[in-house]
């Protein structure tokens, strides 16, 4: 309102005012020409004016709340689906589009690696397995796709392989290895379907070992989180996983080649500026179809974090610098993850946290409780325990009878933020209370005595003592009856005058 000359506008008011209690009045207002020019002319300034302030205010209320959305990361990576997750107590940082199918790329040499794995741990294969390469396994693959340059009947370990589809994503090392563990790569792929479905995949299929386009070879970041969480239980995945530089050996067509890793997180080989400090590698894909993909994970004073990038795109800079943004989006996830959030103990197990009611004791009345377990959380670091975090207490019952032992469960605590549910942990007795014997029987008499089956069996015995007091009273009341009867006959037969014989 500085904007306005105080007096015009109280002057403005003072006019209106007027006018429209002159019209309740039901006379017509009569104002002075000065002052009606003066509305008349300023009327359509004052109202841009108007809308000004309101766009000013609308203005100054949406700016602090965009910047608080900013503040706890509400923004988009740069890429058609991303995931950043706690993978050690499975806790979602940022999310979007983790449900979308899409094209993995290379990304699904996790789940070939995986597999490979697993039958050396039955004993099909070790990893100084000799095999073959087939002239099926070599040819399946196009030529502009990656390769570690193997040849038709070139001899490698299954370690030499593993390194070939980890570091430099060999599609045809995949078909070699695939034939070697299921005798074709059709049943390699029925087994990779079938691992998905074990795993909880509800929205994965694989056409191929390898990752190549195939309209019907998709899966989700989701997915692929699973995938990669249980890849990264076998001991042995991640240190090919994190493998910067491998020499494969010397074969019997070729000597030895250098293979270096595709991970730029890891690796400044083939491009510098994205070294990332805590990063441990896992595995990148792109294809034209897919984009640039990459599963990442990473680690900083004693957290660790997991990301999956889908689809995003290599970008060139005005400077004319390229951004591949599969890496730069990783970064700025695993940034914002172990800057804006802490692990913090929201509630200690010998904690307690309230009292129950207590029956049948003359020791005391309440029981305290704390709960089962300790519970600490991932949560963003400018979040108070105290203000921010709500706890509901929701007890099994209202009142527990004793005797109560210690540990009984007797209710649940759930720790939330708004919507989001942190925990949910049981509630123990932190004591032993026993029970006293007189109110004990007291409650099981009374109990007793309000058993419907109990009315009902006295009421069957008094109406059986009843019915059988009435029968009684009936069966004497007609013997009265009858003796009054024989009485009477008795004194007829001895006034008999008949005659004798």
């Amino acid at each position: 309102l500085s904007l306005l000359n105080s007096r015009q506008f109280f002057d403005i008011l003072e006019v209106r005012t007027c006018r429209r209690l002159l019209r309740e009045a039901g006379k017509r207002p009569r104002v002075s020409p000065v002052y009606h020019n003066f509305v008349e002319n300023d009327m359509k300034f004052h109202r841009l004016l108007s809308l000004f302030f309101c766009c000013f205010l609308l203005l100054q209320l949406t700016v602090p709340a965009l910047a608080a959305q900013d503040d706890v990361g509400d923004w988009e990576v740069a890429a058609k689906a991303a995931l950043l997750i706690d993978p050690d107590t499975e806790e979602i940082l940022y999310a979007r589009n983790i449900r979308e199918r899409l094209y993995p790329a290379s990304l699904t040499k996790i789940m070939t690696c995986l597999l490979v794995l697993e039958a050396v741990d039955s004993g099909k294969l070790t990893r100084e397995t000799v095999l073959t390469a087939s002239e099926a396994a070599v040819s399946a693959v196009p030529p502009d796709g990656s390769s570690a340059g193997i040849q038709p009947g070139e001899e490698l370990t299954v370690d030499s392989l593993l390194y070939c589809i980890m570091l430099s994503s060999a599609n045809e090392g995949c078909n070699i290895l695939a034939e070697a563990v299921a005798g074709s790569m059709e049943a390699f792929v029925e087994m990779m379907n079938q691992k998905a479905a074990d795993l909880g995949c509800t929205d994965t299929h694989f056409v191929n070992a390898n990752g190549l386009p195939d309209s019907n070879h998709y899966t989700t970041a989701w997915d692929l989180y699973l995938i990669t969480k249980e890849a990264r239980r076998h001991p042995d995945f991640m240190p090919l996983a994190g493998t910067i530089f491998y020499e494969v050996p010397a074969t019997n067509v070729s000597g030895p080649r250098k293979l270096y890793t595709t991970n730029y997180l890891i690796s400044s080989y083939r491009t510098n500026g994205y070294i990332y400090k805590g990063a441990e590698g896992i595995k990148t894909g792109s294809t034209s179809a897919a984009g640039y993909c990459l599963v990442a994970s990473a680690s900083r004073s004693g957290r660790s974090l997991l990301s999956v990038v889908l689809g995003a795109e290599r970008i060139t800079l005005e400077d004319g610098t390229i951004l591949t943004q599969s890496f730069s989006e990783t970064i700025k996830l695993y940034d914002w993850g172990f800057d804006s959030f802490q692990r913090q103990v929201m509630l200690r197990a010998d904690e307690l946290v309230g009292e129950v009611p207590v029956t049948l004791s003359q020791e005391q009345n309440t029981v305290k409780v704390h709960p089962a377990q300790e519970i600490e959380r991932l949560l963003p670091k400018d979040i108070d325990l105290t203000r921010d975090i709500s706890r509901v207490i929701t007890l099994s019952e209202e009142s527990v009878e004793a005797p109560v032992t210690k540990g009984q469960v007797l209710g649940q605590i759930t720790l939330s933020a708004g919507d989001t549910v942190y925990a949910q942990v049981d509630l123990l007795a932190d004591e032993d209370v026993s029970a006293s014997r007189l109110l004990v029987f007291r409650r099981d008499l009374l109990a007793f005595l309000h058993r419907p089956t109990l009315w009902v069996c006295i009421g069957g015995a008094a109406a059986a003592v009843v019915l059988i007091l009435g029968l009684r009273a009936f069966l004497r009341a007609r013997r009265r009856r009858y003796r009054k009867v024989s009485s009477r006959g008795r004194r007829t037969s001895s006034g008999y005058r008949g005659r004798r014989r």
